[in-house]
């Protein structure tokens, strides 16, 4: 019975363990202190709709990630202005 505790106790702990480290990652989104995301997945004349990580072209395809079609990027610009 004892041992049935201390692998009762171990689970737990990784199951927290897991769960404070895998909530909370402040890189998965690129953001500037204004809130605005930077990267290609954000910044491309085309974009992913899901916004996956090393996606986003100059050109219409697929991303490379999910291959959902990319959508054009209303925000983007070539002279660097958004207006």
């Amino acid at each position: 019975m004892k041992i049935f505790k201390i692998i009762i106790l171990c689970l737990l702990f990784v199951a927290g363990g897991l769960t404070f480290t895998s909530c909370g990652d402040s890189s998965a989104n690129s953001t500037t202190e204004e809130g605005t995301e930077t990267g290609p997945e954000y910044t491309s004349a085309y974009v992913c709709p899901m916004h996956c990580d090393g996606s986003g072209s100059d050109a219409a395809g697929t991303c490379p990630v999910c291959s959902m079609d990319y959508v054009k990027n209303e925000e983007h610009s070539n002279d660097g202005h958004t207006h």
